[in-house]
């Protein structure tokens, strides 16, 4: 078995955890959104959700738990959309020219990206949760201790297959530019419409027509169906709007993000299998 993607793998976390001000700031960040954020728009949420009639019967959580979903998935669009960087400065420092110079197969570049790109997001998604539930996110509620362990799995799950989705697009654009600043220029200019035409914020019910059809073809918003699904339940009110999920709802969603990665790899291999370096 060809192994030469952990040594990409390793490079690059170790490059994570070395420089401390990248690594503080990536878990701080989401936090501070959460609580600020969070904070301050739950408490106007909630206080019109209580206007709205009551469903019976059905788990009722506040604003604060709503969004957190959509906290852990624009931290890992974030975190992904920019984690082929690297390869852009081993470009501009000569270091790739190696690299694709040396035995290893190139599909370990990607896969060796994509996997630490991958774990970071496993890593912020998880403080995310724990600083949640410390500020009163209501995650897991009424589940076992062995029900709350497979939530997690399938949140991580859901959170790995579009990290993974996002990195390698996030390395075919990285290989296609000549600077940094063309490359954050692009990547901004993705995530605004990424996260505000997702149900990250705010229920879809009330878009127009055109943006629901983005919304509906969104990785984002079938990623945050998946963590509502194992964090919250499949039937539940929030902001005075009933949420049911399906297992074949989540199903699709799921899908939909393994055919979004398979497609940004096949990009990303295909730039990278025709990439010279001079």
């Amino acid at each position: 078995m060809d192994t030469g993607f952990t040594t990409v793998y390793w490079r690059d976390m170790l490059r994570f955890v070395r420089f401390k001000a990248l690594l503080i700031s990536s878990l701080v960040q989401p936090a501070l959104w959460l609580a600020f954020f969070g904070v301050a728009m739950s408490s106007n949420f909630d206080r019109l959700a209580g206007m709205a009639p009551a469903f019976p019967g059905v788990v009722q959580v506040g604003y604060m738990t709503f969004i957190a979903a959509g906290v852990i998935a624009m931290t890992t669009l974030f975190t992904s959309l920019f984690g082929g960087i690297v390869l852009l400065f081993d470009k501009n420092w000569g270091l790739m020219r190696e690299i694709l110079a040396s035995p290893m197969n190139r599909n370990n570049i990607i896969i060796g990206i994509g996997l630490s790109g991958v774990t970071k997001s496993f890593i912020q998604a998880m403080v995310i949760m724990l600083f949640g539930l410390l500020l009163g996110v209501k995650f897991f509620v009424g589940y076992t201790a062995v029900q709350t362990v497979f939530a997690v799995l399938g949140i991580l799950l859901f959170v790995g297959v579009f990290a993974l989705g996002f990195l390698f697009l996030s390395a075919f654009i990285s290989m296609s530019m000549e600077s940094p600043e063309g490359l954050q220029g692009v990547t901004t200019l993705m995530t605004m419409p990424i996260f505000f035409a997702s149900n990250a914020l705010y229920p879809i019910d009330g878009f127009p027509e055109i943006l629901k059809l983005v919304s509906a073809v969104n990785p984002l918003t079938h990623m945050i169906n998946g963590i509502r699904y194992f964090a919250i339940g499949d039937n539940f009110t929030a902001i005075g709007l009933h949420f049911v999920y399906t297992p074949t709802d989540i199903l699709i969603s799921f899908l939909g993000l393994i055919a979004f990665a398979i497609a940004t790899f096949t990009l990303a291999w295909w730039k990278f299998r025709g990439a010279v370096i001079t």
